[in-house]
């Protein structure tokens, strides 16, 4: 019997800029938090279909499975740039592979959730993380606190935030994790249950994700995540991305890389035997064009983000969030 490895998951990564002087409501309606992607795939002749949509209180998913149905394909013939959250609203692209197949009409997907912006032809599939980044408009309502250490913060953001990995990636409550630590209980009893690949999935980068903002919590604490260290295989500040292969870290970097994810062994082994390789994340997360205005008792925030990277990593910084997916990020 494989006893319950379910535990209280701690994602209350240290901050680095002086602390969240203030709290707010975060995405109390959907355009709270608006997002665009900054990528158009190139028009051509083509067997893919290129369709840029706007959604709202949607999830990328679900659109994704409505495009298929529409056009008659498999689920994996559509592709997009990322999954963008559903509590929110988004324009993103999508590709759809028709092959051989007539093209639909595609406004039938428009609703009151899905709004259809243009479309036109192609020659490849749309793969995650293609796209130049993320553009966010983000309000923040009925802010409480200190506006002054606030301001202090806000003006500190410009030249970068921790880039942890946010608390999306590890599921509600932290189930991602839970789910790590579920496998690897049933390994060690000697059961091997296959896993659908969408789960293996969602434990594997859950786990690297939490690897990695063990190190850079320490940075963080050390006060160096924004410096190299003696021994930094990359030219800025830089956390590992666990899988096989030969940690490319050395000297003073080695050392706290090692004695941050000492607890987690197992995992790294885990990992590794997943098939995974060796990558690396930069530690500091800047900012495009941040800029930031109060209305009132609300405070309005713009920027863009690269591919993967977090809006809530630089939210956190600037206040408590109340209300994201009915929790507080903390």
């Amino acid at each position: 019997m494989v006893e319950n490895t379910e535990r209280h998951w701690d994602l209350d990564w240290p901050r680095a800029l002086g602390g969240a002087a203030i709290q707010g409501d975060f995405r109390t309606e959907p355009e709270d938090f608006i997002v665009d992607e900054i990528a158009a795939p190139l028009a051509g002749e083509g067997e893919h279909v290129y369709l840029q949509i706007r959604k709202r209180g949607a999830n990328t998913g679900y659109v994704a499975q409505q495009l298929a149905q529409l056009a008659g394909v498999q689920n994996n013939d559509v592709g997009f740039y990322g999954l963008k959250d559903r509590h929110a609203v988004t324009t993103q692209w999508f590709s759809v592979w028709l092959a051989q197949k007539p093209e639909p009409d595609w406004s039938q997907i428009e609703s009151d959730e899905v709004t259809l912006l243009q479309h036109y032809r192609g020659q490849r599939k749309l793969r995650r993380g293609e796209h130049s980044g993320n553009r966010f408009q983000i309000r923040l309502r009925n802010i409480a606190g200190d506006r002054d250490a606030a301001a202090a913060v806000l003006a500190r953001v410009s030249a970068g935030v921790p880039n942890y990995f946010g608390e999306q990636r590890f599921g509600h409550d932290g189930g991602n994790l839970d789910l790590v630590e579920r496998i690897l209980a049933e390994q060690a009893a000697g059961k091997r249950k296959r896993l659908p690949r969408s789960q293996k999935s969602f434990a594997m980068s859950a786990a690297r994700s939490w690897l990695f903002n063990q190190v850079l919590a320490a940075r963080v604490l050390a006060g160096n995540w924004q410096q190299p260290l003696e021994g930094e295989p990359e030219a800025a500040p830089s956390g590992p991305l666990w899988g096989r292969g030969r940690n490319a870290a050395s000297a003073e970097q080695l050392a706290l890389e090692e004695h941050a994810m000492a607890p987690w062994r197992n995992w790294r082994d885990w990992l590794e035997h997943c098939g995974l390789s060796q990558e690396r994340r930069n530690l500091v997360l800047v900012p495009e064009g941040f800029r930031f205005e109060w209305c009132g008792d609300d405070l309005k925030l713009a920027f863009a983000l690269p591919p993967g990277t977090f809006a809530t990593a630089l939210l956190r910084e600037v206040a408590e969030l109340a209300n994201l997916a009915d929790r507080t990020i903390k």
